[in-house]
């Protein structure tokens, strides 16, 4: 079936262009442009279902499949073919996108039921799942380049969906402008990857990652054209992933549809970054300094994000600080060599936080579009399959055992703790205590509590099956999925195999081997302290939150005024934007205003342009006075140019 995997690309953009062209016009009913749009990604989900059962029936060095579709470019040395790489990894990534895909395709037809644009929403939901297929499943830089740069404009797109709509949970005033930002800031992170891309071809003189890769494994630890390449490639993943100092416009890219929150800045887009690092594990661990730069990117960003989502009320807004936070773990656990386990965090996160996206959509829908949390209570009452759902992936998120987000989480604290620090360890836990903190906060201030909606404007109400029925598939995931990646000192005692580490071993045996990490692992009673650690910190957080929002107690108030420097500080989201408008905003506007238009434009460039229009019109005036339309005068100069000629052939 892996022969046939140029399928599961193909199903989405035959979706995309049959609502895209025809669902305005002629495909009037809702429930047949939601099907055609969702069965397009469920075929995808089928045929790798299909090739991910091959791969499993072969030996591991035989899991490494090149489907070539036709060539692309061939221009000299260069030839790049439309070809995919089916692997350990790219399967993986695979079968997340098209199931998690078609899950939150289903529950659109619910959400998006009456929109003006249904259409068009499923048409550019199916055209991102194309691009994002092609950004996973390529086999060199280019395609996923080309998939890379697809999914940017599809987040444009979708963020910006409602256009003609005000987003009030965020300094941006219209989705337009949020769309604008997350466009702009990927721009400078997508002009790294280009460039690294120019450098790898240099140097390898091939695109292809198999052969990137293979040259990659005999070079030595530490040049500087790797550096620079591997700092290029990390700034366009900081840009995608939401990582410091890119990591700005995820927030607010909240201001579209909640099905596009779920998909795009959850599950699928967001995690592109670390699968070019996944993918390219080889190139990275010849580097030191860029693994340094990484895990201290990672680390920060995930604390910051955590702490900033302390303070916020939009049910959304938090969920977003909370992904940005959680993209910093997977970091960490890459810059210290944990490639797997960034992978096994890349799919639980994908489980839980999908399912807290849509269970937040869910809470919207219900609450008539209300997203203030403070405006929200008790809605247990009224949502029960979104309250049940919504607590096991909260729980999840928390680390808390035996669900998923415990197992990848405490896996990546325990590698940082391993091969990192002990300081890298605390932090990751501090970060850790703040997201079960505001996880819950959100849980008690949405569910429980008094109601605080006015019950003559607003009436709460359950989600349509259409809606219900992925939380429910989700919530399981987020139950069993971390089982898939049970950490070995649990295994060594239960018995069990970590089937996703061994799973992908062959992927990163060459990173590995670099780095120096054993191929056998060590039961350290230390790791057992740290995963009871892990989780008393963060039911600590879980604790507190219970304290001071079960209730509705005016804790919160006074607790607020008694911080209100940091509050204040943690409400302005450490003012990174107000440092971005100052340092490079203004600056840019302010000398693109006076100097670039007002004297670089208008006196140089239009000075040049019309200097020299007048310079011709003034020599055509003089020489315009030469057509005196008398004859006599034309008969002298013609004497005149024949003396001269002769004179010229005699005494030249």
């Amino acid at each position: 079936m892996i022969q046939y995997i140029y399928l599961v690309p193909l199903f989405p953009l035959i979706g995309f262009l049959i609502v895209g062209l025809f669902g305005k016009k002629y495909l009037k009913s809702e429930s047949l442009i939601g099907t055609i749009a969702s069965s397009a990604i469920g075929l995808s989900f089928l045929v790798a279902c299909a090739a991910f059962v091959q791969l499993l029936g072969e030996s591991a060095e035989q899991r490494s499949h090149i489907v070539t579709v036709f060539s692309w470019i061939q221009t000299g040395s260069l030839n790049i073919n439309i070809a995919y790489q089916v692997d350990q990894l790219s399967i993986i990534y695979t079968l997340i996108i098209t199931g998690i895909g078609t899950l939150i395709h289903i529950y659109s037809t619910g959400y998006m039921h009456g929109d003006k644009g249904f259409p068009r929403f499923f048409a550019y939901l199916n055209l991102f799942i194309f691009m994002m297929l092609n950004l996973v499943l390529a086999d060199n830089f280019l395609l996923t380049f080309l998939g890379w740069e697809g999914v940017g404009l599809c987040s444009y797109l979708l963020i910006g969906f409602w256009y003609d709509r005000k987003f009030e949970g965020s300094n941006i005033v219209w989705t337009g402008d949020a769309a604008k930002k997350a466009f702009i800031v990927n721009r400078i992170g997508d002009f790294g990857v280009l460039i690294a891309m120019f450098l790898i071809y240099q140097t390898f003189g091939s695109l292809e990652y198999n052969t990137v890769n293979q040259q990659a494994a005999t070079m030595p630890i530490g040049g500087a054209v790797i550096t620079a390449i591997t700092l290029l490639l990390f700034l366009g993943c900081t840009g995608k992933s939401a990582q410091i100092p890119l990591g700005v416009w995820l927030p607010d890219a909240m201001a579209g549809p909640t099905p596009v929150s779920a998909l795009i800045h959850a599950a699928t887009m967001v995690t592109a970054g670390i699968f070019l690092i996944a993918r390219n594990a080889t190139l990275f661990a010849l580097s030191h300094e860029t693994m340094a730069i990484v895990t201290g990117i990672g680390i920060t960003t995930a604390l910051i994000a955590a702490t900033v989502g302390i303070v916020q009320n939009d049910i959304k807004k938090v969920l977003a600080y909370s992904t940005v936070s959680q993209l910093g773990f997977m970091f960490v656990a890459l810059g210290v060599g944990a490639w797997w386990a960034a992978v096994f965090h890349v799919m639980t996160h994908a489980f839980f936080k999908a399912l807290l996206f849509l269970g937040s959509g869910s809470v919207i829908h219900g609450m008539h579009e209300e997203q203030d949390i403070q405006k929200m209570g008790n809605l247990k009452k009224y949502m029960p399959i979104t309250y049940k759902t919504f607590l096991i992936g909260t729980v999840a998120i928390a680390g808390i055992p035996p669900l998923s987000g415990f197992f990848s989480k405490d896996e990546i604290l325990w590698k940082a703790f391993d091969n990192g620090s002990p300081v890298l360890w605390a932090v990751g836990a501090l970060a850790a205590f703040c997201t079960a903190f505001y996880m819950f906060r959100m849980m008690y201030l949405t569910f429980h509590g008094k109601e605080r909606f006015d019950h003559h404007h607003v009436h709460p109400h359950e989600s349509p099956f259409s809606m219900t029925f992925p939380l429910m598939v989700l919530a399981v995931l987020s139950i069993v999925g971390g089982f898939l990646g049970i950490p070995y000192a649990l295994g060594h005692f239960f018995g069990a195999a970590n089937l996703l580490e061994h799973w992908l071993e062959p992927i990163f045996a060459n990173a590995d081997r670099i780095l120096g990490h054993a191929a056998h692992h060590e039961v350290h009673a230390i790791e057992y302290g740290l995963m009871v650690g892990s989780t008393v910190i963060a039911s600590i957080g879980i604790f507190i939150a219970y304290k001071l929002y079960y209730s509705d107690s005016k804790k919160p108030v006074e607790l607020a005024a008694k911080m209100s420097g940091m509050y204040k500080i943690l409400w302005n989201k450490w003012y990174v934007d107000e440092i971005y408008q100052a340092m490079l905003a203004t600056p840019i506007r302010e000398m693109s205003d006076k100097f670039l238009w007002k004297i670089f434009d208008v006196k140089i460039i239009d000075g040049i342009i019309n200097g020299t229009a007048k310079a011709t019109g003034d020599f055509s005036e003089i020489v315009r006075k030469m057509q005196s339309g008398v004859a006599q005068n034309y008969a002298v100069l013609m004497l005149v140019g024949i003396i001269l000629i002769v004179g010229y052939m005699v005494f030249g």
